[in-house]
């Protein structure tokens, strides 16, 4: 039976977390010395723990986050809602194929069944999924598959319009946005609801 004793000691759970900081540290200051940069400038004398902070604490963040944690403590005994729309919600990513950033907004709706989630649970649902090394696509699919698993919801849909510095950089030849939809379960056929995420 798992419990309190087969999780690690805090100290060395602690002790494990900084030995990965420094592991991305090095990896770092290998990178910039690899393209020939000299680590001594005062440009770049803390850049390596800077990039390491800033990947631990924002764009690999959702990777600590837990989906059914996030939908699981829903509001119950409310009336029938037939739709819940979410417009705007700020999201960034990290493209798996070139490692490039790309931001954008998520509009997230989804059909109650039983339970009801607090709004700002949303936006935390599409941080969990995008700050992370992934495709804006599979993103896109697993917002919806997790409210369709852990909120027994009746439909969800996920329509995400993001920026992409893989597509904008090599020679500055698309200022394109890329949009990708996603639904699931009753939103699948009723057509006049998705309308709705697009407006």
């Amino acid at each position: 039976m798992s419990g309190e004793h087969d999780r690690p000691p805090k100290a060395a759970t602690l002790a494990s977390a900084a030995a990965a900081a420094g592991d991305v540290d090095a990896a770092i200051a290998g990178l910039l010395r690899a393209c020939g940069q000299d680590l001594g400038h005062k440009d770049l004398v803390d850049t390596p723990a800077r990039v390491a902070r800033l990947w631990r604490e924002q764009i690999l963040s959702g990777e600590a986050m837990d989906p059914a944690v996030i939908l699981g403590d829903p509001v119950e005994g409310e009336g029938p809602t037939e739709l819940v729309i979410i417009r705007d919600l700020p999201y960034h990513g990290m493209c798996p194929h070139h490692l490039l950033p790309y931001v954008g907004r998520a509009t997230v709706a989804y059909l109650p069944g039983t339970q009801l989630v607090g709004f700002g649970r949303l936006g935390d649902l599409v941080n969990c999924y995008t700050r992370r090394l992934t495709l804006q696509e599979r993103a896109c699919n697993d917002v919806v598959d997790a409210l369709m698993t852990h909120l027994d919801a009746r439909g969800a849909g996920c329509v995400m319009v993001g920026e992409h510095m893989c597509l904008r950089i090599p020679d500055n030849r698309h200022r394109a946005q890329v949009v990708t939809a996603s639904f699931r379960g009753e939103l699948r056929a009723r057509t006049e609801l998705q309308d709705r995420l697009w407006s």
